[in-house]
Formats: C-alpha cells, sequence, structure tokens
C-alpha cells in the first residue's frame, strides 16, 4: 500500500442518505488516501451505489461531510465532480444511445476537451493502449454490452482525474480484458491517482485492492486488507453469515435434446455488428450449456435470434428447432407456448421497464400461466406470483408495488430470474445471469439453475465470466467472430482451451452427443 499521508485525498465523515422506507447509508466514514486502490465491499442493496452518487454528485446526502484534499466540499453535480477530478463508471451505462462513441466521450469532457471528430484520435489511441479497443464513429446503440463498459472505463480514461470510481468494472470483460485493466490501475495509482473500487469478484478485489471497507445494511461493518483474506473470508464479511457461498456443483449429462440449432446463418445489416456463421449447437433436457466469448462475437445476435427477437424466413425456419418444431420463423410469445424462458442481458429496458411495479413486470413474460382470463388482468394472481418470486429468491424490497428502477442490480437479476423459472420452463436462455450481483445473490441464482437443470429443464447460458461458467456447466463453447467451437464436457476443458476458442482457434469439430 502507498505510504500514509496526512492528507487524504478523499474523506467522508457521517454520511447518511435516506429513502422513502429505506435508511441507503447511515453515518458512513471513508478516507482514501492518494495513489490507494480501496474496494468498496458489501452485499446487493447495502448502500455502495448510492454512497458512490453521493460522492460523484449524482445525489446529495441527507447529513454529513465530505473533504476533498481536506477541504470541505458540497458535491452539487457530477460536472462539479469532473471538475475536481473524479471520475466514475457506472454499473448501469449512462450513455446517449443515438450518439456515437465520440459525441458521448465530448458531452462527458466538455467544450474545453474538443469536438467530437478532434477526439476520435486519442480515442482511438487511448483505448488500444488500455487494450479495450474502440471506433470513435460507431453508434452506442450498435454497441455490445461489453463495448459500451470499454466506452465508460475510455471516458473516464481520457479525463486528468485524481479519483476514479469504479462500480463492476469488470462485470463484462474477459480476464484477458481485466488483466489489461489492472495493469492501467496500477499505473494510475502509481502515478497518484486514488481509485475507489467496487466489485463482487473477490478474486480480483484480493489482487487489487490495498484495503477495503465492507458495508452491510448501510452502514460500515469493517475494514481489511484483501490480500490477506480468503474469498470465503470475504464473502462472510459481507453477508455476515458463515454458510459456504462459493458453490461447487456435480456435473450432469443431461437426456434428450430440446435445442438444437443446425448450420444457422445470418447476415446482420448493421454494417458494426456481426454475422453468424454456420452455428451447430445442441442442448439437452438435463444440462447446462455455457457459452464464453469477448463481447461482440455474435452473442447479442445469437440470443436474438434463439429468444425469436430476430425471425428467419420461414424457408430456414429448420435451423432452429424444440425437440423437432421447427421455431426460427415464429415469435417471442410463441416460442414461450413451446417451453422457453429467457432472462437477457440488459435488466432494465429489457428484462424489466424502470418504471413498472415489480408486480407488473412480472406480468410481461408470465401472462400465458394464468394471468390474463377472458382478457381481464387477474390482479390477485399477479400479486402472489411477485410475493411468490420475493420469498423464493430473497429480492430484497418493500413490496410488489416497488419500481423495477429501485431496486440494486443484484435484487432485480434475481427477480427477473425468478419471474422466468417459476414459469417452469423446457429451455431456459440467460445472458450474463450473474452480472453485477454479490456472492450471496450468485449463489442464489446458481442453486436456482442447478435446481432448475435437475428438474430436466435445458438451460443456455452466455456469460464471459469464465468463472461462472465453469462453475455451473456440463458443457462448454465459445463465440469468435460470429462462429462457434464445438461444445466439450466442461470436466475435460481447461480455461486456456476456453481462451484459445475465444480467440478463434477451433480445435476440430468434435461429434455432438446423439439425441436420446
Amino acid at each position: 500500500m502507498p505510504n500514509a499521508t496526512p492528507t487524504p485525498r478523499l474523506q467522508l465523515r457521517r454520511i447518511s442518505k435516506r429513502y422513502p422506507g429505506c435508511l441507503a447509508n447511515d453515518a458512513i466514514d471513508l478516507s482514501i488516501a492518494p495513489g490507494e486502490i480501496h474496494a468498496l465491499l458489501g452485499e446487493n442493496g447495502a448502500g455502495k451505489s448510492t454512497l458512490m452518487k453521493i460522492i460523484y454528485g449524482v445525489t446529495q446526502a441527507d447529513s454529513g461531510e465530505m473533504l476533498w484534499q481536506g477541504q470541505p466540499v458540497n458535491m452539487r453535480n457530477p460536472a462539479q465532480a469532473r471538475q475536481l477530478g473524479i471520475g466514475m463508471v457506472f454499473q448501469h451505462f449512462s450513455l446517449f444511445e443515438t450518439l456515437t462513441v465520440a459525441q458521448n466521450i465530448a458531452l462527458a469532457m466538455g467544450p474545453a476537451a474538443g469536438t467530437p471528430k478532434q477526439l476520435e484520435p486519442k480515442i482511438r489511441e487511448v483505448s488500444r493502449r488500455y487494450g479495450m479497443a474502440l471506433e470513435p464513429e460507431r453508434l452506442v446503440h450498435s454497441l455490445s454490452i461489453g463495448e459500451r463498459q470499454r466506452v465508460e472505463i475510455v471516458r473516464c480514461l481520457m479525463q486528468d482525474i485524481r479519483l476514479l470510481i469504479l462500480d463492476e468494472p469488470t462485470s463484462v470483460l474477459t480476464p484477458q480484458e481485466a488483466d489489461d485493466l489492472f495493469i492501467t490501475l496500477r499505473r494510475l495509482a502509481a502515478e497518484g491517482c486514488s481509485i475507489l473500487f467496487i466489485s463482487h469478484k473477490l478474486g480480483e478485489v484480493r489482487a487489487l485492492c490495498h484495503s477495503a471497507t465492507v458495508l452491510r445494511g448501510g452502514r460500515v461493518a469493517g475494514h481489511c486488507v484483501p490480500a490477506k483474506c480468503s474469498d470465503q473470508q470475504l464473502a462472510q464479511l459481507m453477508v455476515g453469515e458463515s454458510a459456504a457461498l462459493i458453490g461447487e456443483y456435480p456435473k450432469a449429462n443431461g437426456g434428450a435434446t430440446f435445442l438444437r440449432v443446425s448450420g444457422l446463418n445470418w447476415h446482420n445489416p448493421d454494417p458494426f455488428g456481426c454475422s453468424l456463421t454456420g452455428i451447430d449447437l445442441q442442448v439437452r433436457s438435463g444440462e447446462i450449456v455455457g457459452i464464453a466469448g469477448v463481447a461482440g462475437n455474435g452473442q447479442d445476435e445469437l440470443l436474438a435470434l434463439l429468444s425469436g427477437e430476430q425471425t428467419l424466413p420461414r424457408d430456414a425456419a429448420q435451423t432452429i428447432r424444440f425437440r423437432e418444431r421447427a421455431v426460427a420463423d415464429l415469435r417471442p410469445d410463441a416460442r414461450r407456448r413451446l417451453g422457453l424462458a429467457f432472462v437477457p442481458a440488459e435488466r432494465l429496458g429489457h428484462g424489466a421497464v424502470p418504471e413498472l411495479s415489480l408486480a407488473d413486470n412480472a406480468l410481461l413474460t408470465a401472462f400465458q400461466q394464468g394471468l390474463v382470463s377472458h382478457g381481464l388482468i387477474e390482479r390477485n394472481k399477479i400479486e402472489s406470483l411477485a410475493q411468490a418470486i420475493i420469498q423464493r429468491f430473497g429480492v430484497k424490497t418493500p413490496d410488489t408495488q416497488t419500481s423495477a428502477r429501485s431496486l440494486s442490480g443484484g435484487n432485480l437479476q434475481k427477480f427477473i430470474l425468478g419471474r422466468e423459472i417459476l414459469q417452469q420452463p423446457k429451455l431456459l436462455i440467460a445472458a450474463h445471469p450473474t452480472w453485477g450481483v454479490d456472492v450471496g445473490a450468485a449463489a442464489v441464482i446458481h442453486r436456482a439453475l442447478i435446481a432448475l437443470r435437475d428438474a430436466g429443464a435445458a438451460i443456455l447460458v452466455i456469460s464471459e465470466d469464465l468463472d461462472e461458467l465453469f462453475q455451473i456447466s456440463d458443457r462448454l463453447g465459445a463465440l469468435c467472430g460470429g462462429r462457434m467451437s464445438a461444445l466439450q464436457d466442461t470436466a475435460q476443458t481447461r480455461i486456456s482451451d476456453v481462451g484459445g476458442w475465444m480467440a478463434g482457434q477451433f480445435h476440430s469439430p468434435q461429434p455432438q452427443p446423439a439425441a436420446v
């Protein structure tokens, strides 16, 4: 850890923030030195994101004091924070989708930084230097989730920052990309930049951070040096219980093939998108198949084609089958009637409508489960379903009428996944199921997926988290450039194998298991 300094870069004294029905921050004390990489740990809903927003000026504390380089400051807005040298990468992206990468970065940096056109060379140079290549002319709506995360990070790295706040910055990065980011962060810290790091990936916290503050229930629960703790010890500090949170699950062989993708070709009309070539894939009832890949290599396109958000012409309907039923030309509602459930990559706006209550969000995909009768909504049944999701999956929320927007990322993810699982699907497709959630929530989600698998469902998980894929998948493959490797038993697969597939180094095709 850097040498101690008498004047912290940032100091919080008894910061409190209350929302209706929730004390998000309760007299928080926090101090960060110049050049220190400081982790902020805690469960979803522990108050981490609220505290970061107070520091960045997105919201104001109800009470307490903030000192910046020893001087009291009232952080009124993000523009003031940026002027002082504070940059923040949010867990939920703060980008304008109809603007280009360069236009988004220019807006964040202000007129003094130059026009978007003038910034383009620097964006290319900075993004390449830090291993997060971006094309400045691309429209944000055409970017994958991982690429949007890169925009957020590069946008901060282009500023003259003294404090960098990172809220789950590696959630959609590959291990190699994360390693490159850590090199950058260590260099920034060595140059005197302070870094406040929020992550639920405890291994990277232990490897990167000099110190950590743990929040629980909106209060400071303790401090530690992550390098001196195990993952299990850090997890127990966060959740306050001794139960094992890092689970090992037995592998399964599965039964008859439910999802069969044969020779799937799709040309993406978006010049910046990824086309799919010769995709072959089988997922059997009673197994979990994991698909890895660097963001932007066809994951979004494959998800759209499997979910029905993107359909194919009738003469290509046989390329995707549920059992022996051709479905590639069917819309999402028709596929759901055949047993499909779907957890999209983006929670707010895709998995849930931010302004709607949890009860109404439950209705969005479960309306075929007897929640509508003769054209009338059965409010009591919707309420019962929402309550069942909340109770079974441990969703922390005041009630079923709480808006989806007000939930933490992990709690909203548990609600969305629970909504799909309680429909007892024959096929569940889940994208990044534990992206940005704490270890407690991830354990809940993993156990739910394993239980659904053991009940006979076919499950396809697309994720950039290799640790997760190795933990829960029975077979593994990877996408690269719109092509997919052959699937291989997880027990027979090394991380280096998957890394090679992610780079396009495919083995000779291996025979898919025969349908039972």
